[in-house]
């Protein structure tokens, strides 16, 4: 009897996830480059990077455009190139390092580039500053969307949060003798008060999460529209301004360049600094986000190890929603405004673009929230530069960006298993 001879079946390699996007990313980042290369305008490139209170003074920087554009874009190229050579090879996806270092080259080269042979400064400092002051009730509504969604529950009701925190801060803030620090703690719980009913609706009536979040957008947004034109509006002292102060931190404040980013902010930011840090090691590092991130992928497992799903998930609902909340805050006692119908012009559903793009985790949403900051800051600051653009587009830039990210980036990013699904016991 003749041996039993089989056909090997050659199977193709399997890639990793987003290998696609990840070549056509890196193919974009050495197109731009090499395009900003051939373009750079003669002329100079003036740098900003101290503005006043620094101990350490750094002078104005006045750079040949060729060196201060040409070098990081051409760094940019290179690092881009070596990561699509890297994974054409190995067939996986090259190091995460590598598209941070390349698009940070190449943005610090397209900055450079906008100044080129202008009159303009770029004020580096002011500008990342603004991308953090910008960003803050993003990352408060992401990082309250991440607490949400790790038990299962899709948390569409940012926006709703954060309007009813900053609707909370300004009224509270302004009875309390235009306290900022009362309408401090008013903020978190009118998000709460959001949450509540999100939660309620979600997991006592089981009706979809997408459905109800929208409905409770709508509904806080209709509310406040209500409130502001019935009594804010023809009541004095309801919505008087007040603002959060600066407390700069002594020594790092003083520091160049971060220290006016980092540690000359107002008491809302420094909160936003421990929760992220809070988060992020209590998800990964403890026993409470372990069993968080169970509930959120495998329920029934979850059940029967002895955890309450439905009171985990009631409870990480009402904080997830007490931070964004604080987040709402930002837009009226953050900035020192007053009230305004729709003050928060869509912010909430930036964050959730943040919340997927950063994949469900505290430090990716904070990454992801302060690149949107960064597309808002620079929109507003182009005619500085000397851009010439009509008046609307630089108000349609960070949504425009918010898009493609999430079309280029966000598309297979997975979420926890059991979000959107009501358990039942």
């Amino acid at each position: 009897m003749s041996a039993d001879t089989s056909t090997a079946v050659t199977t193709p390699t399997a890639v990793a996830p987003g290998f696609n996007r990840a070549l056509v990313g890196y193919a974009v980042i050495a197109a731009a480059a090499l395009a900003l290369a051939l373009t750079v305008p003669s002329g100079i490139s003036k740098i900003q990077l101290t503005t006043g209170p620094e101990a350490i003074k750094i002078p104005l920087l006045e750079l040949p455009a060729a060196l201060a554009v040409g070098v990081p874009v051409i760094a940019a190229a290179v690092v881009a190139i070596a990561a699509l050579v890297q994974q054409l090879r190995t067939k996986a996806s090259a190091p995460r390092w590598m598209a941070i270092v390349a698009g940070s080259l190449l943005l610090l080269g397209f900055l450079a580039h906008l100044v080129a042979g202008k009159d303009g400064v770029l004020p580096l400092t002011s500008l990342l500053t603004s991308t953090l002051f910008l960003a803050t009730p993003l990352i408060f509504g992401a990082l309250g969307g991440v607490v949400c969604e790790r038990v299962g529950i899709v948390n569409i009701a940012i926006e709703g949060q954060l309007l009813a925190g900053a609707f909370a801060g300004a009224v509270v803030a302004s009875i309390a003798s235009q306290n900022p620090y009362v309408g401090l703690i008013a903020a978190p719980v009118a998000g709460v008060g959001v949450g509540a009913l999100l939660a309620w609706f979600s997991i006592r009536y089981r009706v979809d999460q997408v459905i109800t979040g929208v409905v409770l957008n709508v509904l806080v947004l209709g509310l406040t529209t209500f409130f502001f034109k019935g009594l804010l509006s023809d009541l004095e002292g309801l919505n008087d301004r007040a603002r959060l102060p600066v407390l700069p931190i002594p020594l790092l404040s003083e520091l160049p360049v971060i220290g006016p980013v980092l540690f000359r902010q107002n008491l809302l930011v420094y909160l936003l600094y421990a929760i992220v840090i809070a988060l992020q090691i209590y998800l990964f590092r403890s026993r409470w986000g372990l069993r968080v991130r169970a509930v959120g992928e495998h329920p029934k497992a979850a059940d029967t190890v002895g955890i309450d799903v439905n009171r985990t998930r009631w409870r990480n609902t009402l904080l997830g929603s007490a931070i964004a909340g604080l987040g709402g805050a930002f837009f009226t006692i953050g900035q020192g405004l007053a009230f305004g119908i729709d003050i928060t012009a869509g912010s909430g559903f930036i964050a959730l673009a943040a919340l997927i793009l950063g994949r469900w985790t505290p430090t990716g949403a904070v990454a992801a929230a302060l690149f949107f900051g960064f597309a808002n800051a620079l929109s507003q600051s182009l005619r500085s530069y000397g851009v010439s653009l009509d008046s609307n587009i630089p108000l349609m830039i960070p949504y425009i960006v918010t898009l493609f990210a999430v079309a280029g980036f966000g598309g297979r990013v997975r979420p926890p298993a059991a979000e959107g699904v009501p358990y039942v016991k």
